[in-house]
């Protein structure tokens, strides 16, 4: 599966400088969380992009619902999804991004 290289970012959210310079890496596991808390809305650019973890937690959904709504924001992201379990307020993924083409 593919990396995606992305600048890096701490626990904080704060971007990663080392040698006076930004740190880029794997940005995989970041980019699949900011698509978990993310509203819709949220980003200009991609007002329909994000799951919002918190409105399934909060709401009356069911893990159905959430497993849909990771799987087609994962997949528009151009992710495939190679394992997910969800049980009550814990979500575990194994994710990766496709290889382009």
């Amino acid at each position: 599966m593919a990396e995606v290289i992305d600048y890096l970012r701490d626990q904080n959210n704060v971007l990663r400088i080392a040698n006076g310079d930004f740190v880029k890496g794997d940005a995989t596991n970041k980019h699949q969380q900011t698509l978990l808390v993310t509203e819709a809305g949220e980003f200009k650019q991609f007002p329909t992009a994000g799951v919002g973890l918190m409105n399934f937690m909060l709401g009356d959904n069911t893990a159905d619902d959430l497993r849909t709504a990771i799987q087609k924001e994962f997949e528009a992201d151009g992710m495939h999804i190679i394992d997910m379990t969800i049980s009550g307020t814990a979500v575990q993924l194994d994710a990766q991004y496709n290889e382009p083409d």
